[in-house]
This record gives C-alpha cells, structure tokens and sequence, in this order.
C-alpha cells in the first residue's frame, strides 16, 4: 500500500470514530511523526479529507477536521432522501424479492436484538449494513452508488451527535422491515415513501437528542 493511501485510510478511520473530533488541528510536522509517513504522501491524504469535506486549510497550522452542526444534519439529511428514495426505488424495480423478503423478516425480529447487550446492538447494526448492501447490488446504478458512498462518510460522523436509544431502535427496525417489505412486494413508490419516513425519524431523533445534550451542558 502507497505511504499516502495508507496515511489517508488511517486518517479517515480517526475521523469517523471521532479519535480526531471536529475541530482538531492537524499540523503536518506532528501527523507525518505519528503515521510514520513523510511530508508528501501525507499532505496527499490530506488534499483527499478536503476533496470530501472532512478538513479545511486552518491558518498557519495545516488543516483542522470540519466542524459538525445540527445545520449540517439538514442539508446531509436533504441530500440523503434525494439519493436513498431513489435507490429503494430501483431496487423494488430490479432487486430479488427472496433477499429482502428475508431481510424483513429479520428486522420484524430484531427487538431481541435491539434490547439486547452491546454484541446484539452489533449484529443489529449488520443487519442494517446488510440491507443498505442489498439496495446497493440491486439499485444496479454505479453513478448513485458513488455518490451514496460519499454521503455516508458523512453521515457516520453526524450519527455521532445522537445517542442510541432503545425506542428508536425498534422504531427503527420497524421502519427497515417496511422498507424491506416495500422493495419484496416491488412497489417502488412505497419503498420511497417508507424510506422517506425512516429519514424524518431518523432525523428528528438526532435533532431531539442533541438539543437535550446542549440543555443538559448549559
């Protein structure tokens, strides 16, 4: 692996997991020493996490991780119906209804899972990457597909300002197996209008817990 690929993965997975929360200056001298990479591969990997919105110049001292705000979560969350509905859309018009009709029975199970301790809340989680891969294969669009895998960098970060909560888990859960449901049954309208609802959940959920964190510090 190239010294500034290895260097941007790095990078990118401290980012996402919040090891480099927002705000935190990265200064060249002190990363190439902590990655083991020179100057040049890593102010490579530095151009990428700009590409893709994750840093920004910050005077005299590099770069510094992007700021995350509630007003991020609006536009991300815009831009993450436009592209969702319509790749649920695809998918009931082109997926194999055996894989989501199984898909949907398994989130109509998944309150053990959702109640269950953190390797359970594990395997929940996998089972909504499984589905998210199953609209991704079927949606047979590669155009929507890179532009779904540059939403969701994102999107990781900003789940971060959200707490779980086990409520909005089985709601969620619920909300996929319609969703799952909706793409079996081939109804590309309703998988859009099921997906439609899971993200206003999803999005008010994220708005709520977040003003409770900003009243709890005040």
């Amino acid at each position: 692996m190239r010294a500034s690929e290895r260097a941007y993965l790095t990078l990118l997975e401290d980012i996402l997991e919040w090891r480099l929360p927002p705000g935190t200056v990265l200064a060249e001298v002190e990363q190439s020493e902590r990655l083991g990479v020179s100057r040049t591969p890593l102010r490579e990997a530095l151009g990428r996490l700009a590409a893709e919105g994750l840093t920004a110049p910050h005077s005299g001292r590099g770069v510094v991780v992007t700021e995350l705000s509630l007003d991020h979560a609006d536009e991300l969350f815009e831009l993450r119906e436009a592209l969702e509905c319509k790749a649920a859309s695809l998918a009931a018009r082109r997926g194999n209804p055996l894989v989501f009709s199984q898909l949907q029975k398994e989130f109509s199970s998944a309150a053990v899972l959702v109640n269950g301790d953190e390797a359970a809340k594990g395997n929940y989680y996998s089972l909504v990457q499984r589905l998210d891969d199953a609209i991704d294969q079927s949606m047979d669009n590669s155009y929507l597909l890179q532009s779904l895998k540059s939403l969701r960098v994102h999107l990781v970060r900003i789940r971060r300002l959200a707490k779980d909560n086990p409520e909005r888990l089985l709601a969620s859960a619920m909300e996929h197996a319609n969703i799952a449901g909706a793409i079996a049954a081939g109804d590309a309208q309703l998988a859009a209008a099921c997906t439609t609802v899971h993200l206003n959940q999803s999005l008010n959920h994220l708005k709520s817990t977040q003003h409770q964190t900003e009243r709890t510090a005040s």
